[in-house]
C-alpha cells in the first residue's frame, strides 16, 4: 500500500517511460498528476507532450511546459563554467547541471498548485535520481519523493509496453522494440549510454552521435572565431553580443561543423558503479578551452592554481548533486570572485575535432611584454635577483642533503 499522496508534479518528457509513470502514479496512488516538460534545448517538439498529457486525462491547467534555455545557461551553464569545471579530468557534466534546474522547477509548480509530491523518471541504479531528489530535498524538505522505477514491477521492456497498450498509452513505432542506447539531451550536450555501448572495449557506431559530424568528415580548411567575455562570461561571438543561450547555440553550430566536442567515457557513478557513456558538447568544448585562454591573460598565478586545485571538489559536488548545497555556493561565490577582471576576447582555431587559442587580448591583462621579452628590457627585471630567489628555494633542499650524507 502506497503513502496517501493527493497531488504530484511528475517530469514529464511525453516518452514511453514518463508516460507509464504518469499512468501509474494515477493507478497506484489515485493521485492527481501534474506534469512538467522543460525545453533545456534537447531539439525535440514539445507540443505533443502537451496533447499526451491531454489524452491521458491531464487537466489543462495542470499541464506545463516551459522554454528555460536562458535560464538554464545563464544561472546554471555559466557558473559552472566559470570554474572550468570537469569531472575525472573530462566530462562537461551536461546532465549533471541539468537535473537541478528541473527540481527548482517542480519544487516551484509544487507551490504553485498545492501539490505535496514530486515524482521522476529516473532508475534505481544512476545518479540522476540522486541528483533530482537531492535537488527537491534542499528546496523543499519535507516534499514527499515518488521514484516509480525503484517501487513498480514494471521491469522490463516488454512489461512497459504491455502497461501502456492495456491503458491504451499510444507507443511510437521505433519505441516498440529495444532502443539500441538511451539518449539524454539538452543545450549543453547529448549522451549516450547502455546496450551496445556497454562493452568499453568496443568503438561506437557512428549512429551512436547526434550533435557532431565525424573530425574525418569535418572540413578540410580551419574555421576561426573570436569569442568575447565580461566577467567570466561569454557574451559575443565575432563581435555580435548574443543572449546565453543563442551564443551556446551558435558555438553548438560551429563544433558540429567542425566535428569537435566527443568524448567517450569510462566514468565512476556516485551510486558507486562504473559506466561507459558517449558525450557530445560542441560548443561547450570550444566555450571551456576559450574561457581558460582569457584567464591566461588575465587571472593572477596565485588565483588561477588555487581555482585548479578547487575545481575537481567542485565538478565532483556538480555531478553527485550538490549543486544546492552550502559548499557548492562557498565556492561558487570564491570562483565568481576570481572572474571580476576576466573580461577580454579569445582567438580561437577549430579544426577537425580540435580547439586551438591562437590569440587572446584584454584590457584587464596582467601580460607585460616588458618583462618577459629576450631583448633588452631597460631594467623592468634584474636577472642577477634570481641568484638570490634561488638559493633561498634551495636552502631547505642543500639542508636535507647535507643531514642525510
Amino acid at each position: 500500500m502506497h503513502a496517501k499522496v493527493k497531488k504530484a508534479v511528475l517530469a514529464y518528457s511525453g516518452g514511453l517511460d514518463t508516460s507509464v509513470i504518469l499512468k501509474w502514479l494515477q493507478e497506484a496512488y489515485g493521485c492527481e498528476v501534474v506534469t512538467f516538460t522543460a525545453d533545456l534545448g534537447q531539439g525535440e517538439e514539445l507540443e505533443p507532450a502537451r496533447k499526451k498529457a491531454l489524452l491521458l486525462g491531464i487537466k489543462p491547467e495542470n499541464i506545463f511546459i516551459e522554454d528555460v534555455r536562458e535560464e538554464f545557461v545563464r544561472d546554471f551553464v555559466f557558473p559552472m563554467f566559470r570554474a572550468n569545471a570537469l569531472y575525472e579530468g573530462q566530462y562537461l557534466l551536461g546532465t549533471s547541471i541539468a537535473r537541478p534546474l528541473i527540481a527548482k522547477h517542480q519544487i516551484e509548480i509544487a507551490r504553485k498548485t498545492g501539490a505535496d509530491a514530486v515524482a521522476h523518471g529516473a532508475t534505481g541504479k544512476g545518479n540522476d535520481q540522486v541528483r533530482f531528489e537531492l535537488g527537491y530535498y534542499a528546496l523543499e524538505p519535507g516534499i514527499k519523493v515518488i521514484a516509480p522505477w525503484r517501487e513498480w514491477d514494471l521491469t522490463s521492456r516488454t512489461k512497459l509496453i504491455e502497461f501502456a497498450e492495456k491503458h491504451q498509452i499510444p507507443i511510437a513505432k521505433d519505441k516498440r522494440g529495444d532502443a539500441p542506447f538511451s539518449v539524454d539531451a539538452n543545450l549543453l550536450h547529448s549522451s549516450s549510454e547502455g546496450k551496445v555501448l556497454e562493452d568499453p572495449w568496443a568503438e561506437p557506431d557512428e549512429m551512436v552521435y547526434q550533435r557532431t559530424i565525424s573530425p574525418e568528415a569535418a572540413p578540410d580548411k580551419a574555421t576561426y572565431i573570436e569569442v568575447e567575455f565580461e566577467k567570466g562570461d561569454a557574451v559575443a561571438i565575432d563581435g555580435k553580443r548574443l543572449s546565453p543561450a543563442t551564443l551556446l547555440t551558435k558555438l553548438n553550430e560551429l563544433g558540429k561543423a567542425n566535428g569537435i566536442g566527443r568524448l567517450d567515457l569510462v566514468e565512476n557513478r556516485f551510486v558507486g558503479m562504473k559506466s561507459r557513456g558517449v558525450y557530445e558538447t560542441p560548443g561547450g568544448t570550444i566555450l571551456h578551452a576559450a574561457h581558460r585562454g582569457i584567464e591566461s591573460l588575465t587571472l593572477d598565478r596565485g588565483a588561477a592554481h588555487l581555482k585548479d586545485e578547487i575545481m575537481p571538489r567542485y565538478a565532483e559536488m556538480i555531478y553527485n548533486g550538490f549543486w544546492f548545497s552550502p559548499e557548492r555556493e562557498m565556492l561558487q561565490a570564491l570562483i565568481d570572485k576570481s572572474q571580476e577582471n576576466v573580461t577580454g576576447t579569445v582567438r580561437l582555431k577549430l579544426y577537425k575535432g580540435n580547439t586551438a587559442v591562437v590569440g587572446r587580448k584584454s584590457p584587464k591583462s596582467l601580460y607585460s611584454l616588458q618583462h618577459v621579452t629576450f631583448e633588452e628590457d631597460a631594467g623592468a627585471y634584474d636577472q642577477r635577483d634570481a641568484a638570490g630567489f634561488i638559493k633561498l628555494n634551495a636552502l631547505r633542499l642543500r639542508l636535507l642533503k647535507k643531514g642525510r650524507g
